[in-house]
């Protein structure tokens, strides 16, 4: 099979879909791999170790697309290459299509087949986006700590404090990998952290793990009570496939100190917050009710390297198998990646993001058989 790595064109987006080693590995296995001209110089990748690896270079991401079978990117495809995108085409790459109705309706006209990242699943795990949700995570706090000093609009706090004075107080919305993550940074600064959730399993987890972190049941009336002492909000809220929760509202945003700082991390999905709006690397704030907004839709991005070498990790396994046995058997292999599965044949082919557009839903048309003995099986829901 032919597998293409176009250059990412996305503000600011320096990773790439595959590393060098990754490439090697497919073209031991005899396959293509077309890679356009310096896709991977923003992760520290140079065009020579992708032609050692045995990858063709070509100057033009219409080439890429034109040769490739499946295309395999970070993020989903930008308004330049919705015309690149064809019926025979697998797109492998992070999509969030419940928060984008344009470019879903792409998507179903183009008749590619469209494979998301975040929507694959493994017992009940999201194992492609783990890796980049720990990268936002322990990043939102590095941001929020820096947007907070005064110089940049912030309130002058310093999240770990001094002897003699408190530290800040980090709340987290979500226990999942981005809010565990994000946590624990807090808590290795020295940060006064709470973290809210639904799950009691969860909370019980995170209660034995973060030994100085406190936990507090998920609710509006918990929220609005901490607000008015919480120095950084970051909303780590997910719900896998859909749009996010909308958990903060504006007149709740008001209850909030000035400079006080919100990272949502949530944004790609839509946010989590009612005044979150998408931005980018090159102009990543905005003051809404006197509370800044850090609303990044690509940040792992700003750490290229180690995002690409996390995500390649965790998405060769199923480029393999794509490659080597086509989307069917891939799907028969690894029933997980039937869920990533998002647009086919010019359908909706997951349900949550059916929901989000009131679009009809149509399961993809692969049979999988449940196999006890596979690493994946039971993965695979209707």
């Amino acid at each position: 099979m032919t597998i293409g790595v176009p250059k990412e064109i996305k503000r600011q987006e320096h990773r790439v879909a595959l590393s060098p080693s990754a490439a090697y590995q497919l073209c031991r296995r005899g396959h293509r791999v077309v890679v356009e001209r310096d896709a991977g110089v923003g992760a520290g990748y140079s065009n020579a170790e992708y032609e050692q690896a045995g990858a063709v270079l070509v100057s033009e991401a219409s080439a890429v697309y034109a040769e490739a079978r499946l295309l395999v990117k970070v993020k989903e495809p930008q308004p330049e290459e919705y015309p690149l995108l064809r019926p025979d085409l697998i797109l492998f790459c992070y999509l969030h299509l419940a928060a984008d109705r344009t470019l879903t309706e792409v998507l179903l006209r183009s008749g590619v087949t469209a494979i998301a990242y975040e929507t694959v699943e493994l017992h009940g795990r999201l194992p492609l986006l783990e890796p980049m949700s720990e990268i936002a995570g322990r990043m939102s706090v590095l941001v929020g700590g820096y947007y907070l000093a005064r110089h940049h609009g912030g309130s002058g706090v310093l999240l770990g404090g001094v002897p003699g004075v408190l530290p800040g107080r980090v709340v987290v919305l979500g226990g999942g990998t981005a809010g565990v993550n994000a946590a624990r940074m807090a808590q290795g600064l020295g940060a006064d952290v709470t973290i809210l959730e639904v799950d009691l399993e969860r909370m019980r987890f995170l209660d034995i793990t973060l030994h100085t972190a406190h936990t507090l049941y998920s609710n509006e009336a918990h929220l609005m009570d901490l607000l008015p002492s919480v120095d950084l909000l970051i909303g780590a809220v997910l719900v896998p496939g859909a749009r996010a929760p909308r958990l903060i509202r504006r007149d709740m945003l008001r209850r909030m100190r000035p400079g006080s700082v919100l990272v949502d991390i949530a944004i790609d999905q839509g946010g989590c917050a009612e005044t979150s709006r998408p931005t980018t690397h090159d102009d990543p704030v905005f003051v809404e009710e006197g509370v800044i907004h850090y609303c990044v839709t690509n940040m792992p991005a700003a750490y290229a390297r180690t995002a690409t070498q996390a995500l390649t990790h965790v998405t060769y396994r199923y480029v393999e198998a794509i490659a080597d046995f086509g989307l069917p058997e891939a799907c028969q292999r690894h029933p997980g990646l039937l869920r990533g599965i998002n647009i086919m044949a010019g359908r909706v082919t997951h349900p949550a993001v059916a929901e989000a557009h009131q679009m009809p839903y149509h399961p993809p048309p692969i049979h999988v058989d449940p196999d006890p003995y596979r690493p994946d099986a039971g993965t695979c829901r209707p």
